[in-house]
C-alpha cells in the first residue's frame, strides 16, 4: 500500500512539471506571436495606401478569431486616436477576441462582458486581469441595459473601439446605445442574410440562436441593415473581414481618406460552416444553401420597418 502512496506521489510530480513545461511553452508562444505581430503592424504602416483601398491586406491573427487583430492594428494607427479605450461583448472566456491583442499589445483600457459567468471568473484569474487595466462583467446583454452597464463601468462619451458579437440581438443593441460614441466600430453580421436583404432577427430580450432555431444560423443582422444603422448613427463602413463575420465602421469625422463602401461592395460570403441538424450535429452546408434551411422563418425588415418570411 505505502509504494503505490509513493507511486502516486511521483506520478503526480511528473504530471506537475509537465504542466509547467507547458505554461511556460504557451508564454513563450504568445511572446514570440506578439514580436512577429509587430513586425507585421510595421510593415502594414509602410503598405497604408494599399490598405485605405482593402483593408483585408492588413489581416493577421495573434488572439483574434481570424485575421481582425491586424486590421485593428493598422486601423488604431492610422486613425491616430487618442481615447485608448474599449468595449467588447460577446467574448466568451475572452482567449480569442478581438480586443485581447489591443489590451496586451497597446495597454488599451478595456470593459468586456459575457452571459456566463463561467467565462468572467476565467478572465478575472488570468494574470492579464491584474497585468491591465480590464473590467469583466457577467451579463446578459440587452437593448433595456446596454447604456446603464456602460455608464456604471465607467464609460461614457468617445471610446476608440466598440465591438459587438452577441448572436442575436446585434442590431438593436447597437441602435441603443448612446451612452459612448465609438472611433471604431465592429460588428458581426449574419453573411448567410445575403449582400442586399436589409434584415435583422426580431427583437427579443431573451434571444438564444440554437433555441431560435436548430441550424444556428438564425441569428443577427444582414450587412445591409447594419450599413443603414451605421449611416443613422454617423458611420461610414469600410470593409469586412476576409472571413465574412465582421463589419468596420469608422465615425465620418476621422475618416480620413479610408474608402466609404457600400454593402454589396464590401460584402464577405462566409465559408465556414457552423450548420447543424436537430440533433446538434454539424451539417457542413455551405453558402447560399444554408439561408434555404431558414426558409419560413419569421424576419425583421429593418427598411420597411415590417417583419416578413425568409
Amino acid at each position: 500500500m505505502f509504494s503505490k502512496v509513493l507511486q502516486f506521489k511521483s506520478h503526480l510530480r511528473r504530471v506537475i512539471s509537465v504542466l509547467k513545461k507547458l505554461k511556460r511553452l504557451e508564454r513563450e508562444s504568445s511572446t514570440v506571436k506578439v514580436l512577429v505581430a509587430n513586425i507585421l503592424i510595421k510593415q502594414n504602416q509602410s503598405n497604408a495606401r494599399q490598405i485605405i483601398e482593402d483593408i483585408q491586406l492588413a489581416e493577421f491573427k495573434v488572439f483574434s478569431q481570424w485575421g481582425d487583430d491586424g486590421i485593428i492594428q493598422f486601423l488604431i494607427n492610422y486613425l491616430n486616436i487618442q481615447e485608448r479605450t474599449f468595449i467588447e461583448f460577446g467574448v466568451e472566456d475572452y482567449t480569442e477576441s478581438n480586443t485581447r491583442f489591443l489590451l496586451i499589445n497597446n495597454n488599451w483600457t478595456g470593459l468586456i462582458m459575457d452571459g456566463d459567468k463561467n467565462n468572467m471568473d476565467s478572465v478575472k484569474k488570468d494574470n492579464l486581469y491584474w497585468h491591465y487595466h480590464l473590467t469583466a462583467v457577467p451579463v446578459f446583454i440587452t437593448a433595456e441595459n446596454i447604456n446603464s452597464l456602460i455608464v456604471e463601468n465607467g464609460f461614457e462619451g468617445d471610446i476608440g473601439l466598440l465591438h459587438i458579437d452577441i448572436d442575436g440581438n446585434d442590431y438593436w443593441v447597437w441602435k441603443e446605445i448612446t451612452a459612448v460614441s465609438p472611433i471604431i466600430v465592429i460588428v458581426e453580421y449574419n453573411s448567410v442574410f445575403g449582400a442586399e436583404n436589409t434584415w435583422s432577427v426580431p427583437y427579443k430580450s431573451d434571444f438564444d440562436r440554437t433555441v431560435a432555431h436548430h441550424s444556428n444560423l438564425y441569428f443577427g443582422a444582414s450587412l445591409a441593415a447594419l450599413c443603414d444603422l451605421a449611416e443613422e448613427k454617423g458611420y461610414y463602413f469600410i470593409g469586412s473581414n476576409s472571413n465574412g463575420n465582421n463589419a468596420y465602421f469608422v465615425r465620418k469625422d476621422k475618416i480620413q481618406d479610408l474608402k466609404p463602401l457600400d454593402a454589396k461592395s464590401g460584402y464577405v460570403l462566409s465559408k465556414f460552416r457552423e450548420s447543424r441538424d436537430k440533433k446538434g450535429n454539424l451539417t457542413y452546408i455551405n453558402g447560399a444553401d444554408r439561408l434555404k434551411i431558414l426558409h419560413g422563418l419569421e424576419i425583421y425588415n429593418t427598411r420597411t420597418k415590417q417583419l416578413e418570411k425568409i
